[in-house]
């Protein structure tokens, strides 16, 4: 038998017992739009390059770019508009030197361009636009400038996404629009809850003398689910040894993991500890954590499932759950840490550029350092959705800044 109330801090006790969950994750397919917030059972890569043909990120004119070197509003260069590209379909225009044709933000350029020149960098010579008309180009414009190449957001082939990665609205978009319409996801664990004690009653129930209403079966069945477990409600036990044990073994026999509310303290009435005993090997890890709230928690493993006591205040049982239930549901999928949502503070890896006047949002990819947080920028053009599958979240630049330096904090958005 442990040595019971022998507390470890939250970060070790969590570690020992990861080190007793079983590794294998069961999967299962899903339709890609219905796979929010689940979990890859496995790495997936691109079957297709995307974009799959060059696009213009403009509305303007493509053009050959050579044709535009040396334009300025004082000497602007002079080109024919010998046609349309029309969208969602093959460009078909063939452009000779000095021609141009009109493109449309998304629309496939002509096998003879190499370049977009914005509409706002061209005016109509004579006002006049029916085909075919002449334009004058005030400002130049390099090879590959406001167009999307082949490849250029993902190559085929590549792993766009790994094993154990939580799904967010992003990634879905990204799986979408490489045409990958189903996913296979970590199967959900079914998350049993318990709650003991003759003193609760059932929440439609009116208490009487010293009774209560049970509120942490549910309290934690929210909990499970919005860290995408299944929660099984198995109702209230009374205080009574064998009606508990028969209770724990089904539940924890039905599903992947079981958390029992009350009855985590030292008091002699208290029989969580034995319940949790009598389980499966190995049986009570450790009984006690470092934490206020909820220093009695008991943290146990039965058949490489996850079975946890938890105080029976309210505070500590979700302040407990939250610490040991919820990691322990994402690790079942697969997932080695939850994800991190909310607002961070992360160091700056290199420069950031920016205008004043305007608040900018940069995608950046997260990295753990022994100084904290390190913010790495995921440059890419606004068009391509794989910039944000890459990232972690949005740096922000704040309104009144030119930029942000290497080294400063800033705040990041994690989505």
């Amino acid at each position: 038998m442990p040595e019971f109330f022998n507390v470890l801090p939250p970060e070790e006790a969590r570690a020992l017992l990861f080190q007793h969950l079983a590794a294998d994750v069961a999967g299962e397919t899903v339709p890609t739009e219905q796979a929010l917030g689940r979990v890859t059972a496995g790495a997936l890569h691109a079957p297709q390059a995307l974009p799959d043909f060059r696009r213009s990120t403009m509305d303007g004119y493509a053009v050959r770019a050579n044709d535009t070197y040396g334009a300025s509003e004082g000497l602007p260069a002079f080109l024919y508009v010998v046609g349309e590209a029309p969208m969602g379909r093959p460009a078909t225009i063939e452009l000779r030197p000095g021609q141009a044709a009109v493109v449309h933000t998304g629309g496939m350029i002509p096998e003879t361009a190499d370049a977009v020149v914005p509409v706002e960098y061209t005016q109509v010579v004579g006002g006049q636009q029916q085909l075919p008309f002449e334009i004058e180009v005030v400002k130049a414009v390099a090879v590959g400038q406001n167009v999307l190449q082949v490849g250029e957001d993902v190559r085929q082939g590549e792993e766009i996404l790994p094993a154990g990665h939580w799904l967010r609205p992003q990634d879905l978009g990204g799986l979408l629009a490489l045409g990958v319409t189903v996913v296979t996801v970590a199967r959900r664990p079914r998350v049993a809850i318990l709650s003991t004690g003759d003193e609760v009653v059932p929440p439609g129930q009116t208490p009487g003398p010293g009774q209560v209403r049970d509120i942490n079966s549910y309290t934690i069945a929210g909990q499970a689910a919005q860290a995408g477990g299944i929660p099984v409600l198995y109702g209230i036990i009374p205080d009574d040894f064998a009606a508990l044990q028969e209770a724990a073994a089904r539940a924890l026999a039905e599903n992947d993991m079981l958390a029992i509310s009350a009855g985590s303290s030292v008091s002699v009435r208290d029989m969580t500890v034995q319940v949790i005993q009598g389980l499966g090997e190995p049986g009570v890890l450790l009984h006690g954590v470092a934490t206020r709230p909820g220093k009695p928690t008991i943290v146990g493993v039965a058949g490489g499932k996850p079975v946890l006591g938890l105080p029976g205040n309210p505070v500590s049982a979700m302040i407990q759950f939250d610490m040991f239930g919820v990691p322990a549901i994402y690790r079942l999928q697969g997932l080695p840490e939850p994800p991190r949502q909310g607002i961070v503070w992360a160091k700056l890896s290199q420069n950031v550029a920016s205008e004043s006047g305007r608040e900018d949002y940069v995608p950046v990819r997260l990295v753990e350092t022994k100084d904290g947080l390190l913010a790495v920028p995921v440059f890419g053009k606004s068009n391509l959705i794989y910039t944000l599958v890459k990232a972690d979240g949005l740096l922000k630049v704040p309104l009144n800044k030119g930029g942000l330096a290497a080294g400063e904090w800033a705040e990041v958005r994690l989505f």
